[in-house]
This record gives structure tokens, sequence and C-alpha cells, in this order.
């Protein structure tokens, strides 16, 4: 019960996000606006590995590409995340609170297990670009 109580904490707190960010959510259609005409966007690029999940995302210009959008990985699954960038910041992982430096032009890689449920945003902490929402469960 405890162990409960402490995961339930720690989404709410990972759900409230850092100053500045955009809630993962943002944009997203409610329940009763008219479906989308817009084509649906292209499978991820994250795969599953013999070692778990490897998700990447390049950063060019204040823009992310790559593994972006909201990523689903199972529960206990092993992540490496490797994000390359052209301008030095922190790559952090909210819920998880895990960074990594993010040099111009060489990757930085953050592993993990995702053992925590719920959706989790990767940011550049710097500049407060989402790069992409962990869905874990």
């Amino acid at each position: 019960m405890t162990r409960r109580l402490a995961l339930a904490a720690l989404a709410v707190v990972a759900l409230s996000g850092c100053a500045g960010t955009a809630p993962s959510d943002a944009g997203a259609p409610s329940a009763t606006a008219a479906p989308s005409s817009a084509p649906p966007p292209a499978p991820s690029s994250a795969a599953p590995t013999p070692a778990g999940r490897a998700l990447a995302v390049q950063v060019a210009g204040g823009r992310a590409t790559g593994d972006t959008g909201r990523v689903p990985v199972p529960l206990g699954e092993q992540v490496t995340l490797t994000v390359t960038g052209d301008a030095a910041d922190e790559v952090h992982v909210h819920g998880y609170d895990l960074e990594a430096a993010l040099a111009p032009g060489t990757p930085a890689t953050v592993r993990f297990t995702a053992d925590i449920p719920g959706v989790f945003e990767v940011e550049l902490h710097g500049t407060g670009t989402v790069l992409l929402s962990l869905q874990v469960g």
C-alpha cells in the first residue's frame, strides 16, 4: 500500500512538469472536437532491442525530429534515450529526475528502467523544448 501511495505521489509530481513547459497534452483535441482530416503520424522508429527500447532524437534550430510525440513504453522496459543537438543544453526526463548534459554535435545518452507508470515529458531544460512524452504502462 505504501509503495502505491509513493508511486501515485511521484506521478502527480511528474505530471506537473517544470516551470515554463507546456503540458504534454497541449493542443490535443477535446473529446467533442471533430475528427482531424490530417494523415495519421508516421510510425515511431522507437524499437525494442534485446536490452530494451532505444529512442533517438535530433535537435536542430530548436526543432526536434526522430522519436518525438507520445512514445509508448511497457512498464519495466529498459530505455536508452540518445539526443543529439546543435546547441548546448540539458536533457531532462521528468518523473524519473534524470538529466544529461548536451553538447553541440555530441550525443547525450540517458539509460533507465521505465518502472513508474504514467506519461512523462522529456525536454531540453534550458530552452524548454519538449522532445517527446514517454507513456509508461
